[in-house]
């Protein structure tokens, strides 16, 4: 799972950028995966916290932005341990929380760094007639606890739900991040319609919705991921100042078919300009997460 094998990065990253979407995963004596998420959409691996330490230096990371992964349901404390150790002048993170969570527990982890939480769908997730729906009843009163706190709500939904939901995401009081692009596949290029709402949204709306720039393998053509670079200068050209990165470490099921640091320099392709990519490692996140 560490970088031992990575090459070294066809750029360096500017001082104080943020990897800002990531999982850890610890023993599983310790951290025991399944919780209320029975079906487990994979067995996590063992990628603990010194293993990503290691290849943040590698990629010059040094702000970094823990995020739920789906394995621990909502039993948040693998990453709450890792964020502990890290320390708040250099971390944030985005938890998974029941819609009524107990106020102490979410004052908590606000106070060790927690700046969201996270509504997570599988990307892969065929389309189901009125499953928006039912998911902006979730969506309403996470916005609502969120907006309590000052903290963002991150999504990550299959392309046909990203667009569904965008009425419901107007609605909405926090600020939001889209994992993945929105997960609109790259195949289909930038015109595809809901893509084009996506940027219509970026350029025209109220300023509250934040892009990721994460787990581009489960948006994009492998091996090479060339057909992402149209759909990323498109979101640069929308809106530079709302766009994040993540190196979505451990990538999971991808593992054995891409590595970080080739997910790191598709950077240089999308945003040859530094000042540019400045803005994507340092000041979005920054800004973002309260850095």
């Amino acid at each position: 799972m560490s970088h031992q094998n990575e090459p070294p990065p066809a750029f360096r990253a500017p001082p104080l950028s943020c990897d800002a979407h990531f999982h850890v995963f610890g023993p599983a004596d310790r951290y025991p995966h399944g919780g209320v998420n029975e079906n487990l959409r994979y067995t996590p691996p063992l990628a603990p916290l010194s293993d990503y330490m290691e290849l943040a230096k590698h990629l010059g990371m040094e702000r970094f932005v823990f995020v739920q992964p789906s394995a621990y349901g909502r039993d948040n404390s693998c990453m709450l341990d890792a964020m502990r150790e890290v320390g708040i002048a250099r971390c944030r993170g985005i938890v998974d929380v029941d819609d009524d969570a107990p106020d102490s527990v979410l004052a908590e982890m606000d106070k060790i760094g927690v700046r969201g939480v996270r509504i997570n769908q599988s990307p892969v997730k065929p389309p189901e007639p009125g499953f928006a729906d039912t998911w902006r009843k979730r969506i309403e009163r996470v916005d609502a606890r969120c907006a309590e706190l000052g903290w963002h709500v991150d999504f990550l939904n299959p392309g046909w739900l990203t667009e569904e939901l965008l009425p419901v995401f107007a609605k909405m009081r926090c600020s939001f991040t889209v994992a993945h692009m929105g997960m609109f596949l790259a195949k289909d290029g930038p015109k595809q319609p809901g893509f084009q709402k996506l940027l219509d949204v970026l350029r025209h709306g109220d300023g509250r919705m934040w892009v990721k720039f994460t787990g581009t393998y489960r948006m994009a053509t492998l091996p090479t991921l060339a057909d992402a670079a149209p759909m990323a200068r498109a979101l640069i050209e929308a809106a530079p100042d709302r766009l994040i990165w993540g190196s979505d470490y451990p990538h999971l099921s991808f593992a054995d078919k891409v590595g970080s640091v080739q997910l790191f320099n598709l950077l240089a392709g999308w945003a040859p300009d530094d000042a540019m990519r400045r803005r994507i490692l340092v000041d979005n996140p920054a800004a973002l997460f309260g850095f």
